[in-house]
This record gives structure tokens, sequence and C-alpha cells, in this order.
């Protein structure tokens, strides 16, 4: 089968789409499994260092290092995290990208509590931009539709 110069001119496009879309799935997937093992610094690197994280129980945090020392404070005392993120989808223009996807976290804070884990679900909204070692988030927005469970910690919950 031979091609065409104008189907070339086609692939290249269309191809780079697909590996942008990938790129963006993997930095996503890496990133928050680094988060579930608490290695917060691999998880921090998938944020470009202005980025900006938008989530209901909290105010806007701006910064690579408030959004750090944030998900930190929350996180850290959990035994054992889960973040699934699901229904992933992608729109890359060139060197920016959005997302939309799907949040569900479960999170225990012992081997007593297993039983009756806290757990919270919602969506995510994300922005992207291209840097030269590769995408970046710089914005997330995540909301809180549903959560089960007792956020004993006060973590993502505002104490009483």
């Amino acid at each position: 089968m031979s091609t065409t110069p104008a189907h070339d001119d086609a692939l290249a496009p269309r191809l780079q789409r697909l590996e942008d879309k990938e790129s963006l799935r993997a930095l996503m997937i890496h990133g928050w499994r680094a988060l579930d093992r608490k290695d917060w610094r691999t998880w921090i690197e998938c944020w470009a260092k202005d980025a900006v994280l938008e989530f209901g129980p909290w105010e806007h945090l701006h910064g690579r290092e408030a959004i750090l020392a944030k998900v930190v404070e929350a996180e850290a005392p959990y035994t054992t995290m889960q973040h699934h993120i699901l229904n992933m989808d992608f729109e890359v223009r060139g060197d920016r990208a959005t997302g939309i996807g799907y949040m569900w976290f479960v999170a225990v804070t012992g081997p007593e509590t297993t039983t009756s884990p806290y757990a919270m679900g919602g969506p995510y909204a994300w922005e992207y931009t291209r840097h030269t070692d590769g995408w970046r988030l710089t914005r997330q927005r995540l909301g809180v539709w549903w959560s089960t469970g007792e956020d004993t910690l006060h973590a993502f919950t505002t104490a009483d």
C-alpha cells in the first residue's frame, strides 16, 4: 500500500495527538500511583511550578509547594490509600491540553478500620502545559459528589 503526500501530512498530527493523550494518561497514572505510595516528590513533579489546585473543602492552593504541603497534611495520616482515576478523556491543542475524569478515593486510618474505610468521589477537570521535559498539570479542579464512611481525621471535611 502506497501513501500519498496528503495522507502523510494528515498522519503526523494525528499520531502526535495520540502520543500526547497517552503521555497525559501516563502522567496521571504515574503521579497518582506515587501518591498512593506517599512518594510525595514524584507526585508533585507532575505539577507545574505555578499550578493551581481547586478543591471544595480547601481554599484554592497556588504553587507546587503549597499544593504539596496541604496534600501531605491531609493524606499522610492515612495508612493506606487508593486514588482511582476513572474515565479520563483529554483534548490536546498544541502545547496546551485539558482533561476530565472521575475520582474514587478510598483510605483507611489503620488495620482496625479496613472494614469501614473513608471514601469519596467526584469529577476532575484538568489543564496542562507542555514543558521541555514533558507535560505538567497546571490546574486541577476536584469536586466531591459523594462520600461514605467517616472522615475521622477531618482531612477532607471541616470538623463540627
